[in-house]
């Protein structure tokens, strides 16, 4: 690490010393050191050749038109088994436990930030984990999803004969507004604001930093994002590496 990155390091290890109502804004950036591929990088989902593109597989619209095929994908990019938290999920659940850290504000679908500890995370583009009969609304979990459904071609069904969808916002689908209303209000209230690993180019979602009216803003990302320029300090590098090593 050279002295700059050092230097930058010390002046967010004071930032967060100096603050007790931290919220973190992340995206999939934060995921990525747990084994999960991105999907706007290089290497990430949205660059590998499948018959359609990710983002017309992940609509509202595919979703009801093309269900074999939605599962398909679904099943083989989106369940990704056996991920663990990385060091930046560990900090963020310390950081609350300490009473530091008022929320996490995320757009992965993971579960990682719960499983790691955290309490209060607002889930933007909601999560794998859970997944509702569109019929009844009866429960199922993850592993329910990932079996082979050979029977219904893939797709999996209830037992009342109505269709699972995985509690996961496509495009196309309106953002939850309870989620939004906590995640907004936690922005309002936070002395620091720790935007990490996402590049901010999805709306809504993006959009909700606006209501931050601190002085503490900090990027932690590995490319230059659009907010560089009215952060009090941006760092570039993994999130995970950054805030483990404070």
């Amino acid at each position: 690490m050279d002295a700059m990155q050092q230097e930058r390091i010390e002046k967010l290890r004071e930032m967060v010393n100096t603050s007790n109502r931290i919220v973190f804004f992340g995206g999939a950036g934060v995921s990525t050191e747990s084994g999960i591929p991105d999907f706007r990088s290089v290497d990430g989902l949205y660059n590998q050749k499948y018959a359609y593109p990710p983002e017309q597989i992940l609509s509202h619209t595919f979703y009801m038109r093309k269900p074999e095929e939605f599962f398909r994908f679904y099943k083989d990019k989106l369940i990704i088994k056996g991920a663990k938290p990385n060091k930046a999920h560990e900090k963020l659940a310390e950081w609350e436990k300490e009473g530091k850290l008022l929320a996490v504000v995320t757009q992965n679908i993971d579960g990682l930030h719960q499983a790691a500890g955290s309490k209060n995370v607002y889930e933007l583009h909601g999560s794998t984990l859970r997944n509702y009969c569109e019929k009844c609304g009866k429960f199922y979990d993850i592993d329910y999803m990932a079996l082979p459904h050979e029977e219904t071609n893939g797709v999996p069904y209830c037992d009342c004969g109505g269709r699972v969808k995985p509690d996961v916002v496509l495009y196309e689908e309106g953002l939850d507004q309870q989620v939004i209303n906590g995640a907004v209000e936690s922005i309002m209230q936070a002395d620091m604001l720790i935007i990490g690993g996402t590049s901010l180019v999805v709306y809504p979602a993006a959009g909700l930093i606006d209501y931050y009216r601190g002085d503490k803003l900090v990027v932690i990302n590995k490319s230059p994002t659009s907010r560089d320029r009215s952060a009090d300090l941006v760092i570039e590098g993994a999130i995970g590496e950054i805030l483990g090593s404070l």
